[in-house]
């Protein structure tokens, strides 16, 4: 099962990986967490990368698609991936074309999950991470037992530059610009997905394995 999973930041992408990845067995890539993970750590990558970030831009093409040709080689990806937050364009996606060519894989699906700009705001912003541990709590949705404290391990939560206002704004804006385009570009290949974003999680992840299954 190769999935490429599309949609704005905030579509809920993160939240129907975690299902897919439960019920086949297979991982989820996401660029984004591997560009956080490499800012952490300090790398030259993070701190390249971490400039973009924190402006609401794309990582240049070639230190993307670099680290994506690295990950699907692996073998826990033999039997199958979820590739979420790549391609972001129409040209990374004729670089996904090529690297999935060289490795003899065909996508099963490539799913996008449909939600309006202004819920869209609302979901990112109020998201909030655990320094200590990474888990994610939401102030509406999801929100911590204690204001601003871990339920897991009692760390402090603290808000993503990412997830502020202003950049989820021009991260939208970015999106609409150059990803949507990739919509036109995979129904042309036939393998298009289109979900309904705004039902609750469960009817998404329902209309999803159904499509997938076709």
């Amino acid at each position: 099962m190769y999935i490429l999973l599309m949609g704005p930041p905030g579509a809920g992408k993160g939240t129907q990986a975690e299902k897919l990845v439960a019920q086949f067995q297979i991982p989820h890539i996401s660029t984004g967490d591997m560009f956080r993970a490499a800012v952490k750590n300090g790398t030259e990558l993070g701190k390249e990368a971490k400039k973009y970030m924190d402006a609401g831009g794309l990582v240049p093409d070639a230190v993307t698609i670099g680290i994506v040709r690295e990950r699907l080689t692996q073998k826990d990806c033999a039997k199958g991936f979820i590739l979420d937050g790549f391609p972001r364009t129409t040209e990374q996606a004729m670089a996904l074309d090529g690297i999935l060519k060289d490795l003899s894989i065909n996508l099963t699906g490539v799913v996008n999950i449909g939600v309006p700009d202004t819920e869209l705001v609302s979901r990112v912003t109020g998201r909030r991470i655990c320094k200590a541990c990474g888990a994610t709590y939401h102030i509406a949705y999801n929100p911590s037992k204690v204001e601003g404290i871990c339920d897991k391990c009692g760390g402090v939560l603290y808000q993503r530059d990412d997830d502020k206002e202003e950049t989820v704004k021009k991260r939208l804006e970015a999106y609409h610009d150059q990803t949507a385009p990739l919509i036109g570009y995979y129904k042309k290949q036939g393998v298009f997905i289109d979900i309904e974003g705004m039902q609750n999680i469960d009817k998404v992840y329902t209309d999803l394995l159904a499509a997938l299954k076709k």
